[in-house]
C-alpha cells in the first residue's frame, strides 16, 4: 500500500480518468444497439452497462497492480457493432449463450498459450506500425473535429502545445480542462439539473445455446475481438517497452467475459487506443510507475458501472468533436512514437510501411480487421524480402 502511494501521481489518475472517459462516451452507443438488438430492456441495459463497467474495473484495477504495468482493458467495440447487426433473430437467453461462448473460446486461446507464442513472431517495428495504422485515424480527428467545430477543438489544440512547453506531464489534463470549460460554458446552466443520479440494478438471465447462433455468431464475435482489439492490445504494451506476459491477460478477459455474460458482459478484451494514452509520456515519465494508471482507471470504470444510466447521461453533456479531439491529442505522442520506431531500421522500413498502410486503409477480409491483415502482410513482405538469392 505505501509503495502506491509513493507511486501515486497527478498525470496518472488523469491519464486514467482520460481513458475511462474516452472509452465509454465514444462507443456506449454502440453497446446500446447491441443490447437492443438482442432484446434488453431499459433495466436490462442498465444491467449490461453496470456488468461492463464492474469487469472492466476489475480487471484493470487487479492485473495492473499484479504486473506493475497500466493493463488496460475494454469492451470489444468492434463485437458490438456486430452483436448490433446479428442480434434480432434469436431470443435474449441464447444471445447470453454467444457471449459465454465467445469467453469461453477466449480462455481457452490463453491457457493454451497460443496467442502468446504467435505475437511473439511478430518484430517490433511491425507491431509498431500496425499500432500506428490504428491510432492514425484518431490523430485525423483532431482537424477533422475542428473543420466542424473551430474554436472548441482550437482552443484544446492550443492548450496542449502551450502545455506541452511549459507542463509537459499535466498536457492532457489541462486539455481536458479546457473543453469541459468550454463546454460548459456554451451550455445551457441548467444542463447539469437534467442528469438523473440514481443507481441500477443488475439483471441475471441464463444462458440457452442455439448451435447455429454459437457458430455464425459466437465464432465472428470471438475472431473480431481477438485481430481488432487483442493484437493491437499487445502491441501497445510492447512498444511501450512492456513485457507483460500475454497468455494470463486473454485468460482473465476471457474468464471475466464467461462470469458477466449473463448480466450483459458480452466480451472483454484487452484495450488498444485507451491503453495507449496510460502507456506513454504524457502518462508519467517514469515506465515503472504509470501503473497507477491502470489502478486509476480500474476505479473509474467500476464507480461508471455503479453509477449506470447517470454515467452515460453525463458523457452525452460532451460533443463528439470535443471527445474526438481529445482522444486524437492524447494520443499524438504515441502515433509518433510508433511510427518512429517502425521506420527507423532500413532492413525493416518496407515491411513496417506495408503494414501501416494496410492497417490504415481499413480493409477487411472474412470480417477479419485490418490490423489483423496489416500484421500478416507485414510478415509476408518481410519474408520475401529476407530471401537470398543465388
Amino acid at each position: 500500500m505505501l509503495r502506491i502511494l509513493n507511486d501515486v501521481s497527478l498525470s496518472a489518475l488523469v491519464a486514467g480518468f482520460v481513458a475511462v472517459l474516452i472509452g465509454f462516451a465514444s462507443s456506449v452507443a454502440i453497446v446500446f444497439q447491441a443490447a437492443q438488438a438482442a432484446g434488453a430492456d431499459s433495466n436490462t441495459i442498465v444491467s449490461w452497462i453496470m456488468a461492463l463497467g464492474f469487469g472492466m474495473g476489475a480487471t484493470c484495477f487487479f492485473l495492473s497492480l499484479w504486473y506493475r504495468s497500466p493493463v488496460i482493458t475494454a469492451w470489444s467495440t468492434p463485437g458490438a457493432a456486430l452483436l448490433a447487426t446479428s442480434l434480432g433473430t434469436i431470443s435474449y437467453a441464447e444471445a447470453i449463450g454467444v457471449f459465454v461462448f465467445a469467453g469461453i473460446l477466449t480462455l481457452l486461446t490463453g491457457v493454451s498459450g497460443l496467442f502468446d507464442k504467435v505475437m511473439r513472431l511478430v518484430p517490433l517495428p511491425l507491431a509498431c506500425a500496425m499500432l500506428a495504422g490504428v491510432l492514425f485515424k484518431f490523430g485525423l480527428s483532431i482537424f477533422d473535429s475542428m473543420m466542424s467545430d473551430v474554436f472548441l477543438v482550437g482552443i484544446m489544440l492550443i492548450t496542449y502545445l502551450v502545455s506541452k512547453r511549459l507542463v509537459p506531464r499535466y498536457a492532457v489534463l489541462f486539455v481536458l480542462v479546457s473543453g469541459v470549460a468550454f463546454v460548459l460554458a456554451k451550455s445551457d446552466a441548467q444542463l447539469m439539473s437534467t442528469i438523473p443520479f440514481a443507481l441500477g440494478s443488475l439483471v441475471w438471465v441464463w444462458p440457452e445455446w442455439n448451435i447455429g447462433a454459437l457458430i455464425g455468431i459466437g465464432i465472428p464475435l470471438y475472431i473480431v475481438t481477438m485481430t481488432s482489439q487483442n493484437i493491437p492490445g499487445v502491441a501497445v504494451m510492447r512498444s511501450s517497452g512492456y513485457q507483460t506476459p500475454v497468455s494470463p491477460l486473454i485468460s482473465w478477459t476471457g474468464f471475466t467475459s464467461i462470469i458477466l455474460a449473463p448480466l450483459g458482459g458480452f466480451a472483454f478484451n484487452l484495450a488498444a487506443i485507451t491503453a495507449a494514452i496510460c502507456s506513454g509520456d504524457e502518462c508519467h515519465k517514469d515506465p515503472k510507475r504509470r501503473y497507477i494508471a491502470g489502478l486509476s482507471a480500474g476505479v473509474f470504470y467500476g464507480l461508471a458501472g455503479l453509477a449506470g444510466t447517470s454515467v452515460v447521461a453525463l458523457f452525452s453533456i460532451f460533443p463528439a468533436t470535443m471527445i474526438a479531439a481529445l482522444a486524437g491529442i492524447a494520443l499524438l505522442g504515441t502515433i509518433g512514437m510508433n511510427l518512429k520506431n517502425a521506420m527507423a531500421d532500413d532492413s525493416n522500413r518496407e515491411a513496417a510501411l506495408v503494414t501501416f498502410l494496410v492497417t490504415v486503409s481499413g480493409v477487411s477480409f472474412g470480417g477479419i480487421a485490418s490490423a489483423f491483415w496489416g500484421i500478416l502482410f507485414g510478415v509476408i513482405c518481410l519474408l520475401i524480402s529476407n530471401i537470398r538469392l543465388k
